[in-house]
């Protein structure tokens, strides 16, 4: 989708009152007209709680049907208000992405007893203790299902590794054994394996479990209306594991949208998991993000420096741009949160690039509640968001003065014919001369941004340009 943009429509705080799909249905049309043409849902799925924002799943196939972890609605609603909210964002025009968390499984219903080794947390390839008998739970039968949708039952033999033995009350993690049963290998390589991430980790290796999330995956699909999957949690999961499942959906979908979640900023590991992959999966850059945090908390950054080493960069067809999430907020399990002063550049950066699949975050729209109170910056990226709509089409011509200055031009098409200049300054009040072409000679460039002040193209089709400090403005021609 051209300048198509995603929004993650959650954040980690938002209040488990039961309203949230109908509060989202009813504001899809005003989403389609500030810009956004796709949505990241929270996981559906029902987790260890009420207030479970998703990732503690429990049950695949209660999306707020059953009552189960003491409520039948999710965190979020029931799942027929789940498919109304899905009908009316697509009636809009906004596509739907389901977040899938298909790492592990928390709150199981009862505990087994089985063989298992403790391993070294720090490297999971070395086992600290000796093979014994311990009590995890592992063991899930949905009850209140009564088997409708699937009748499959979790075991301990359909998971890798638990956290917890109940026999002695010990933390720890814990390997689970059983014939040709192993870490998956194919997983991060950190900690010397990093398949183990927490509750009861799935086995990706076993058959049973690869066609109950086919299955699932079917549902989500067909029954709900999904268009696209949020893979949680990558670098825990086997990659012939997503790569099977991908190209099962695919086979089926050939349209079907795939966007992973692989927590590094390393480039070759990246690279390599796009290879391997063939390239059918979407990432998240995190290695931007990292640079938008590093360059927000040093007033030394050098801007030219931005997109080094970054997926928009290097494979600019898989990236999906973002400066913060759910999990990068204070206090976050990856907290890395993108000062205040630099969220508009960052967003400028992201929403007025020609490259990647921008996704702006639900806490940056709406701000973020509770402890850690954020208000957010809703005007400035509506304003970006319309800048986007409107004007940031075409080739993209760099301008990259110095470490403390930096912008771009982009030149329009012929359904677009007016040029858009962007101009970052992330130290003090700027003055420049921009080369914008002599078929601009006369014209008033705008800044549409409202920061700084008009100006007119010369006789050589260049313009002085200004921008104030620490802060970005954008102009178009009138």
């Amino acid at each position: 989708m051209k300048n198509g943009v995603m929004m993650q429509v959650f954040e980690w705080n938002l209040p488990s009152d039961g309203c949230f799909y109908k509060n989202l249905g009813n504001i899809s049309k005003e989403l389609f007209e500030i810009g956004i043409t796709s949505v990241w849902m929270p996981p559906a799925s029902k987790g260890t709680s009420v207030y479970d924002v998703g990732y503690g799943i429990y049950d695949f196939w209660d999306l707020g049907e059953f009552d189960q972890k003491g409520s039948v609605r999710t965190k979020y609603e029931t799942k027929s208000e789940l498919k109304s909210c899905i009908d009316e964002l697509k009636k809009n025009g906004i596509e739907v992405y389901a977040d899938m968390v298909f790492n592990h499984k928390g709150g199981a219903d009862f505990t087994e007893i089985f063989n298992a080794v403790e391993v070294d947390s720090n490297n999971r390839m070395i086992e600290v203790g000796p093979v014994e008998e311990i009590r995890g739970w592992t063991g899930f039968d949905f009850a209140a299902r009564d088997n409708k949708y699937s009748a499959f039952k979790w075991h301990h033999y359909h998971f890798n590794g638990v956290d917890y033995d109940e026999n002695t009350g010990r933390k720890g993690i814990f390997r689970i054994l059983g014939e040709n049963k192993y870490w998956n290998m194919d997983t991060d390589s950190e900690y010397g394996n990093f398949d183990y991430l927490m509750y009861s980790d799935i086995d990706h290796c076993h058959p049973e479990v690869v066609e109950e999330i086919k299955k699932v995956s079917d549902f989500m699909i067909d029954e709900m209306g999904y268009d696209g999957f949020r893979y949680d949690a990558l670098k825990h999961i086997s990659v012939e594991f997503i790569r099977g499942l991908t190209k099962y959906i695919k086979e089926k979908h050939p349209d079907f949208f795939f966007v992973g979640e692989y927590w590094k900023g390393e480039d070759g590991v990246i690279n390599s998991y796009l290879d391997e992959t063939n390239y059918e999966i979407d990432l998240f850059d995190v290695k931007l993000h990292f640079n938008f945090y590093e360059a927000s908390k040093n007033d030394s950054y050098d801007m030219r420096k931005i997109f080094d080493s970054t997926l928009v960069s290097e494979h600019p067809e898989q990236a999906v741009t973002f400066v913060d999430n759910h999990d990068t907020y204070i206090s976050s399990s990856l907290s890395s949160w993108v000062e205040a002063w630099f969220k508009e550049i960052a967003y400028s950066l992201i929403l007025l690039n020609k490259n990647g699949y921008p996704c702006v975050f639900w806490g940056d729209y709406e701000g973020i509640y509770g402890d850690n109170e954020y208000r957010g910056i809703k005007k400035e990226i509506k304003d970006l968001l319309e800048a986007r709509i409107n004007y940031a089409w075409g080739d993209q011509e760099n301008i990259f003065f110095d470490e403390k200055l930096i912008g771009w031009i982009r030149h329009g098409d012929e359904e677009h014919p007016q040029k858009l200049i962007l101009l970052i300054s992330t130290g003090s009040e700027r003055e420049v001369l921009i080369n914008v072409g002599v078929d601009k000679i006369g014209k008033e460039f705008v800044d549409i941004s409202g920061k700084s002040c008009n100006t007119i193209i010369n006789e050589e089709g260049i313009g002085l340009f200004k921008v104030n400090s620490k802060t970005v403005s954008y102009w178009v021609d009138k």
